[in-house]
């Protein structure tokens, strides 16, 4: 069974702006979209990528033959999710046993929570390819939803700002339920005023997360929790306690 860890390397400006390019959008736009999909980070604190298995897809891939013997994992309507994180990691290893492929096409990957039987549209060969990708790093997180809006058709909603019509084609006819497209205006309308998250501290709270330190949460403000996240890890390597989160901070982070 293949392994999902990888370096979790957080997204940088560099992956940010050439998404943005991409889709023919600002960085407002695509930061809305990643925060209406992935709370904080594309890894869990494991630096797996984040994902949701679905069990009527894999169902539906394999034609229903596993709905008796393994109902956690296959069944036609949807649910059965349980909780988030590790969790969603045991019921893709219990598919996978009955059928890798369709088991990587069944749950949503990353930052955007691409389906992996969307790999075609995300720009890649098979499912497999877009899950390495996936482990990779954000950044490649950000280039599949990238490819998978513009191959789908999406792009323009998304450039006319027609939230709705962007929400049911990526999130699904059900999208209102969620509150999907209010969502996305509540973001945009955030980011446009410049309040988009500081890249720099986004990255050292994503590793602070994964050396076990809590920042307080993945959004780009250095709060009171995550200065004193950095403090600690500071305390802990010998270094003076400043708080500062600067280059010299992120490569002992990153090390």
């Amino acid at each position: 069974m293949m392994s999902f860890v990888g370096s979790g390397a957080p997204m940088t400006q560099g992956g940010i702006d050439a998404t943005a390019q991409a889709i023919s959008v600002g960085p407002p736009e695509v930061w809305s979209v990643i925060a209406v999909e992935t709370s904080g980070c594309g890894y869990l604190i494991d630096r797996r990528p984040k994902i949701l298995f679905e069990r009527h897809i894999f169902s539906r891939l394999t034609n229903g033959r596993f709905d008796s013997d393994d109902p956690d994992v296959s069944q036609p309507s949807p649910g059965g999710y349980g909780p988030s994180g590790a969790h969603q990691y045991e019921r893709l290893e219990s598919a996978m046993l009955l059928d890798e492929e369709a088991a990587l096409k069944s749950a949503s990957w990353g930052l955007g929570q691409i389906m992996g039987e969307n790999f075609k549209n995300a720009g890649f060969g098979s499912a497999r390819d877009l899950v390495t990708a996936m482990i990779e790093s954000e950044d490649k997180q950000l280039q599949a939803m990238a490819t998978f809006i513009t191959s789908s058709g999406m792009a323009q909603s998304l450039r006319d700002h027609n939230w709705a019509g962007f929400a049911r084609r990526y999130n699904g006819p059900n999208f209102a339920a969620n509150n999907y497209d209010g969502k996305l205006l509540h973001f945009f309308q955030l980011y446009s005023q410049g309040a988009m998250p500081d890249l720099q501290i986004r990255a050292a709270q994503v590793y602070l997360t994964y050396r076990g330190f809590a920042p307080g949460g993945i959004d780009g403000i250095a709060g009171p929790r995550t200065t004193g996240a950095v403090k600690a890890f500071q305390a802990g390597i010998g270094l003076p306690q400043t708080g500062a989160i600067d280059a010299a901070l992120l490569s002992a982070l990153s090390s």
